[in-house]
C-alpha cells in the first residue's frame, strides 16, 4: 500500500514539475491539460485522476511556491501575538504594492488571472482561495484571538476569518486600481500609501491605537519578509 502511495506521489509530483515547464514556456492561456499529460508522458486522464482541471494544477503549483518561501515559512512559525498578526498584514500590504511597482510580469498576470476568474466561472479563484485559507488561515484568527485576549484589539463579529478576507479585498483592489500602465486610480502622497493601509486594515480588523503604533513601525524579526501573498498566499 506504501508503495502505491509512493508512486502515486511520485506521479503527481511528475506532473507539477511538466505543467511548471509548460506554464513558464506558454503561460496560462496558452498550456492545456493535453500539452502537461504529453510533457510528463502520460495519459490526459491519467492526469485528471490527479488534476481534475487546468486551473486545479496552476492553484496547486502557486500554494507550492507559497509554501516554498522562507519568509512565509518563517512568519507561519510564529506564535500567535498582535506582533505576528501585524507583520502579517504588512507583508501582505507590501506583496500586493510591490505587485504594481515591481518589474515582475510574472506576478502581475496572475493578479490579472485571479481577476479575471472572479468573472469567469470562479475555479481558479475558488481553488486559490481555499488554498490561502489553509495556509494562512489559522495563523490570522489565532494572532487575532491573541490581541484581543492582551487588550491590543476589539473582538468584531463571530467569523474572525471574515476579517482576513476584508484585509485581503481591500488590498486586492488597491493593487488592481495601480495596475494598468497608466492606473485607474492615482492615490495622494503613495509614498506613505502601504504604511496608511495597513493602518486601515488593522484598524478595521479591530486593533486599537496603541497597538498599532506599538507594532506597526517595529521592526520585523530576522528572516521575516514582504512574502506574504494573497493570490499566490
Amino acid at each position: 500500500m506504501s508503495s502505491l502511495r509512493m508512486t502515486s506521489d511520485l506521479r503527481r509530483q511528475l506532473i507539477l514539475s511538466a505543467a511548471k515547464r509548460c506554464f513558464a514556456r506558454n503561460g496560462f492561456a496558452g498550456t492545456t491539460t493535453k500539452s502537461v499529460a504529453a510533457a510528463a508522458a502520460i495519459s490526459e486522464g491519467l492526469l485528471f485522476k490527479h488534476f481534475p482541471s487546468k486551473a486545479a494544477l496552476y492553484a496547486e503549483i502557486l500554494a507550492e511556491e507559497c509554501e516554498a518561501d522562507p519568509d512565509l515559512a518563517h512568519l507561519l512559525g510564529l506564535p500567535p501575538s498582535t506582533g505576528t498578526l501585524v507583520e502579517l498584514i504588512k507583508g501582505m500590504v507590501g506583496h500586493f504594492m510591490q505587485i504594481c511597482d515591481g518589474p515582475d510580469e510574472e506576478e502581475a498576470q496572475r493578479l490579472r488571472l485571479m481577476t479575471t476568474s472572479h468573472l469567469d466561472d470562479g475555479e481558479f479563484a475558488r481553488l486559490l482561495y481555499t488554498k490561502i485559507s489553509d495556509l494562512i488561515g489559522s495563523v490570522f484568527t489565532e494572532s487575532l484571538e491573541s490581541a484581543v485576549a492582551a487588550g491590543d484589539a476589539l473582538k468584531i463579529g463571530d467569523e474572525p476569518l471574515n476579517l482576513f478576507w476584508f484585509a485581503h479585498h481591500t488590498v486586492l483592489m488597491a493593487a488592481l486600481s495601480r495596475l494598468p500602465a497608466v492606473p485607474v486610480l492615482t492615490y495622494g502622497n503613495a509614498a506613505d500609501l502601504e504604511r496608511q493601509l495597513c493602518q486601515f486594515i488593522l484598524r478595521g480588523i479591530g486593533l486599537n491605537e496603541a497597538a498599532i503604533a506599538t507594532h506597526l513601525d517595529h521592526e520585523p524579526s530576522p528572516n521575516s519578509g514582504q512574502s506574504v501573498t494573497a493570490e499566490s498566499a
